[in-house]
Order: C-alpha cells, then structure tokens, then sequence
C-alpha cells in the first residue's frame, strides 16, 4: 500500500512539474510576443512624432513662401491640403492592424511628401525667396524631419519583420493565433518614392 502510494505521489509530482513547465513555457511565449508588439508600437510613435513635426512645419513654410505676391498660390493650395488630408486620419497603433486604413494614411502621407517636393522645386523660380534667411531655416529643418522620417520608417519596419517573423514561427504562430496577435503592416515604397524629394538648392 504504502508502495503503490509512493509511486502515485511520484507520478502525480512528475505531472504537476510538467504543468509547471509547460504554464511557464507558455507565459515565457506570451510576454516575449507582448514585448516584441509593444516594441512595434513604440517604433510607430516615433514615425508618428517625425510626421507630426513635418506637419508643424508646414504653416509656417506656407506663410513665408505666402509673402511673395507672384508665388503659384495652386502649389500652396496643394501643400496647405495635402496636410489637412494626413490631419483627417487618426494615426492609431491600431492603424498597424488594419492594412486598409494603413494604406489610406500612407497614401496620404505620400501625397503631402509629393506637395512639399514641388513646392520646393517651384521655389528656384524665386532668387528673393531662396535668399530669404526664414526659408533657408524651415528648408534645413524640413530637410532634416524628411531624413528622420526616412530612418524611422527604416526602424519601423525592422521592428514589424521581428514582430511579424516571431509570430509565424512554430509553437509562436499557435499562441500568437489563440492570443490574438496578428500580422503589422510594413510601410512599402510609394510610386516615384525612388526619387527623393529635393530639397537641397545650393
């Protein structure tokens, strides 16, 4: 009796020791995946950020450029909408789930990169205005926000392949699925992107 009852206990130990691993396997699997969107996220914010600052440059380019009378008033229409357009879509972290509206703010974000670089060529049809110690300044700094942006989206795409590599791998992509974690989007290169917008007038 006391035999059978030693080799049950065993038994029973040996299987609440398996549990024991296995939940903590689990857990291990679960907070790694946590971890690796939470880092996804972290590296859309600060996409977002360098968008956000290219958006707060804007106006203030607008209204210089808007001092010269002769300056083409359609391309400062096109830029001054193009921004409202990237404003109208709200730029969650869920936008990373959604390849439709990821699409749509890309799109939009690619439209405004489109306005600016012919805003900033029509610009060498004005010597004053190339000279114009405000305009040099905002051209730096939208020169150097485009630049962030490039290495952020770079960031951010390196983020979503870890991400995205993680939770297709095996026993990963049978947990991400029961835990919910789905596929994120990668920004892809827009038509024309392969020439970069110029702002450089030297």
């Amino acid at each position: 009796m006391k035999k059978g009852m030693i080799i049950g206990l065993s038994i029973a130990g040996g299987v609440l020791l398996f549990v024991i691993i296995l939940i903590m396997w689990v857990v291990g699997i679960y907070n790694n995946l946590v971890t690796l969107n939470e880092t996804v996220n972290q590296s859309w914010s600060q996409v977002e950020n360098q968008y956000q600052r290219r958006a707060d440059l804007i106006p203030n380019l607008v209204s210089t450029v808007k001092g010269y009378a002769n300056f083409e008033k359609s391309v400062l229409t096109e830029v001054t909408q193009a921004r409202a357009s990237v404003g109208g879509i709200k730029a969650t972290k869920e936008i990373l789930d959604d390849p439709e509206s990821f699409q749509k703010f890309q799109a939009a974000q690619g439209q405004l990169s489109g306005a600016l670089s012919r805003l900033l060529v029509t610009v060498e049809n004005y010597p004053d205005l190339k000279a114009n110690e405000n305009f040099l300044q905002l051209q730096a700094q939208l020169e150097g926000t485009e630049n962030r942006i490039a290495v952020e989206r770079r960031r951010f795409n390196e983020t979503v392949q870890g991400y995205n590599t993680t939770i297709k791998r095996f026993p990963n992509a049978v947990f991400a699925n029961i835990f919910g974690f789905r596929d994120k989007q990668y920004f892809k290169a827009t038509v024309g992107s392969e020439t970069t917008p110029k702002v450089d007038f030297n």
